[in-house]
């Protein structure tokens, strides 16, 4: 229904992506249904597009994912549930390859193999193999924030909003591996200006467990005096499960995951998890 809006008012989508500061790439994959629509974003489509927000929904389409900013009525998707995603063949094909041979390595004609394509069909979607990282990295990161988002509303109080938050990072690094694993290897090849993008995006995430931990911290809840390497290592922790973590091994995602939020708040307070 994006896309149909967009069009009635004449704007295209390059100019779109423009004044929403994301990629033509990212608006195409929102618009077809390919990354979630976060209610953030939706809201900021439709004051773009100078239409109420339900407009955007009208067609039937899928709910946008709750985000911080989500009203609290609203249902909140459950952070520990991970279906399928919805990626098309080529976002499927080309993360299979770049896990498997890295991205410099991978060809745009072995991608169109991979998803069964024409590499003409690849360009008509996709118009540099850039784009497909960029629409890899953005499906990762907005995945990524929304999970946070939601773990952090579920917790009862700082110190178990925080601890949620890292359950959250470690499962999504243990379950969604080969996008964590792509989105940690291949950030040099972006351009300097979507490199700085994707920087931030991933910055936030950092913040946001800062933010957490200093309120854990005002409320005398960690012993911790160093809260920001504190943080770093835990968010460190959680990052690097791709390279160690199979599904298929002794300990499930959920497991090693909640394990990881008791060890986080142990760091917090001096290594004394009792």
């Amino acid at each position: 229904m994006v896309r149909a809006v967009r069009e009635s008012r004449g704007v295209s989508l390059r100019s779109l992506a423009a004044e929403l500061r994301i990629s033509p790439a990212t608006l195409s994959a929102v618009e077809r249904g390919l990354t979630p629509l976060t209610v953030t974003r939706l809201e900021q489509i439709a004051d773009a597009l100078g239409v109420p927000a339900a407009n955007l929904l009208s067609g039937g389409g899928a709910p946008p994912v709750p985000s911080a900013e989500a009203s609290s009525d609203q249902e909140l998707s459950d952070w520990r549930r991970f279906d399928d995603l919805r990626m098309d063949v080529v976002l499927q094909g080309a993360t299979r390859l770049f896990v498997r041979k890295g991205y410099h390595a991978t060809s745009m004609r072995e991608i169109a193999a991979e998803a069964g394509l024409s590499v003409a069909g690849v360009y008509h979607h996709y118009p540099s193999k850039e784009r497909i990282l960029v629409a890899l990295l953005d499906l990762t990161m907005g995945e990524l924030a929304w999970r946070l988002d939601a773990a952090r509303l579920d917790g009862g109080d700082p110190v178990e909003s925080f601890a949620l938050m890292v359950e959250a990072l470690a499962l999504f690094h243990a379950v969604r591996g080969d996008l964590a694993f792509i989105g940690a290897s291949e950030m040099r090849a972006f351009s300097p200006d979507e490199r700085a993008r994707v920087t931030a995006l991933r910055d936030g995430v950092q913040q946001a467990l800062d933010r957490q931990a200093q309120l854990c911290a005002d409320d005398g809840a960690f012993a911790t005096d160093d809260l920001r390497t504190a943080t770093r290592a835990i968010a460190t922790m959680c990052t690097s499960l791709p390279s160690w973590f199979r599904l298929n091994g002794p300990l499930s995602a959920a497991e090693v995951a909640r394990r990881y939020g008791g060890y986080a708040l142990a760091l917090m307070n001096g290594g004394d998890d009792g």
